[in-house]
C-alpha cells in the first residue's frame, strides 16, 4: 500500500503505549493495532481526529504517501 502509517514512531516519541492511546480514543486495542500494522483499509475522520488530538499531531505526521511519483 502505497500509504505509510507511522502510528509506533509517533507513540514512541510520546512515550505512550497503544493500549494507553486505546483508552484516551475510545478505540478497540485490536483496531488500533490494525491500523498500526498498516493492514487498515480506511479510517474515519472521527478516529484520525482522535488519534491526533491525543498526539497532538497533524494527520500529515501520523500517515505519508510513498507511491511512485
Amino acid at each position: 500500500m502505497a500509504i505509510t502509517i507511522r502510528l509506533d514512531d509517533l507513540l514512541h516519541d510520546r512515550r505512550m503505549t497503544l493500549t494507553e492511546l486505546s483508552d484516551r480514543v475510545g478505540l478497540t486495542l485490536a483496531n488500533l493495532s490494525i491500523l498500526k500494522t498498516g493492514k487498515a483499509k480506511a479510517i474515519r475522520f472521527s478516529t484520525l481526529e482522535a488519534i491526533c488530538r491525543e498526539l497532538g499531531c497533524q494527520p500529515g505526521d501520523l500517515m505519508s504517501y510513498e507511491g511512485d511519483r
